[in-house]
C-alpha cells in the first residue's frame, strides 16, 4: 500500500502522450491568486496545469510556472479556444501562447461545441460550426505549438458528428467533461474509452458549496478511511480511470488535495460511490446559443 505512487500516475493517450492523472484546475480563480496558487502546486509536486482563454488568467497562469523555478518540459500545461476563436484558430493558440510566455501547450482543447458569434454571445455563428473548427485545429500539430488536441463538454451526440465527419482525420486526443459522483456519465465515458479518447474529469470535487458534501455515503467513506472528501472523489475519479483537475487557490487544500499516495479505494468502496442516487450538474448550456448537453452520457 506504501509503495502506490498515485500522484506520479499517468495516462498514455492515443498519440502516445502522458498526461499526468492529477492536476491543478484554475477555472473561476481570481486575480493574483492564481498566480501564488500555480506556483505553490507545482513547488508542492503538481506537474499538469489547466486552463483556457476564456479564464483570463493565462498570463497568470504562466508567472506562476516561472515563478516556480519547475522546468518548462516537467510541466504538462492544457489551454482552450474560446467559443468566439472558432473560426480564427490560428489566432486563438497564438493569443494563449502569448499570455502563457510559451512556445507551445501539452494540450489544447476546443472549449465547447459551440461555435459562437463574438459580435452577439446570443447567436451562433451562421457560416461555421465545429467541424470547420476541428478542421482547423488538426493543422496544429505540425506547427509545433501544439503537441496534443482534444475537445471539451462533447457528448455522444456531437461526438459521432465530429467523428463520422469525412474531415475529421485526428481522434481527439481527450474529451474534458464534467465527472463527480452526482454527474458519473458512464455512457459517456465509455464511449470515449471505446474511440481511444482520454476522459479529465472537470468539477470533479463537485464545485464549491457542492451538495456532495453532505451526502451520508461520501462523508460515512472519508471517516473510515481518515480522509477528507475531496481526496476520496479524487481517488474515485483516477481509480475510475481519468484525470481529474481539482480547483483551488487555497494552499492547505491544494496540498491536502495532492496527499493521494500510499492508499487506495477498495473496488466495493468504488462501487458505493457509483451508486450515489442524486445528480446535479456544476455546468449547463443554458448560456450558450446552441444546446451541447442531450442527457445522453448516462
Amino acid at each position: 500500500m506504501a509503495s502506490l505512487k498515485n500522484t506520479s500516475k499517468t495516462f498514455k493517450l492515443n498519440t502516445g502522450a502522458e498526461i499526468p492523472a492529477i492536476g491543478l484546475g484554475t477555472w473561476q480563480s481570481k486575480p493574483n491568486e492564481v498566480r501564488d496558487a500555480v506556483k505553490f502546486a507545482l513547488q508542492k509536486g503538481y506537474r499538469h496545469i489547466d486552463t483556457a482563454l476564456a479564464y483570463e488568467n493565462e498570463h497568470e497562469v504562466g508567472q506562476g510556472i516561472k515563478d516556480s523555478g519547475i522546468p518548462r518540459s516537467e510541466i504538462w500545461i492544457t489551454t482552450k479556444l474560446d467559443n468566439t476563436w472558432h473560426h480564427c484558430v490560428t489566432e486563438g493558440i497564438d493569443s494563449s501562447l502569448k499570455s502563457l510566455g510559451m512556445d507551445y501547450v501539452d494540450l489544447y482543447l476546443m472549449h465547447w461545441p459551440s461555435s459562437t458569434d463574438p459580435n452577439d454571445t446570443k447567436k451562433h455563428l451562421p457560416d461555421w460550426d465545429f467541424i470547420k473548427t476541428w478542421q482547423e485545429m488538426q493543422k496544429l500539430p505540425a506547427t509545433g505549438k501544439v503537441k496534443n488536441i482534444g475537445i471539451s463538454n462533447f457528448g455522444i451526440k456531437n461526438l459521432e458528428k465530429l467523428l463520422n465527419d469525412p474531415s475529421c482525420k485526428t481522434v481527439p486526443a481527450v474529451n474534458q467533461i464534467e465527472l463527480h459522483p452526482n454527474n458519473p456519465s458512464p455512457k459517456l465515458v465509455a464511449y470515449n474509452k471505446e474511440k481511444g479518447i482520454h476522459s479529465t474529469g472537470y468539477s470533479c470535487l463537485g464545485s464549491t458549496n457542492s451538495p456532495l458534501y453532505k451526502d451520508a455515503t461520501l462523508l460515512k467513506l472519508s471517516e473510515k478511511k481518515g480522509k477528507t472528501a475531496q481526496q476520496v472523489l479524487l481517488m474515485w475519479g483516477m481509480q475510475k480511470g481519468w484525470s481529474v483537475i481539482p480547483k483551488s487557490v487555497n494552499k492547505e487544500r491544494i496540498e491536502k488535495n495532492f496527499e493521494l499516495d500510499g492508499w487506495d479505494l477498495s473496488s466495493e468502496e468504488v462501487n458505493k460511490l457509483d451508486n450515489l442516487k442524486d445528480r446535479f450538474k456544476v455546468c449547463g448550456d443554458g448560456w450558450l446559443p446552441v444546446k451541447v448537453f442531450f442527457g445522453d452520457d448516462e
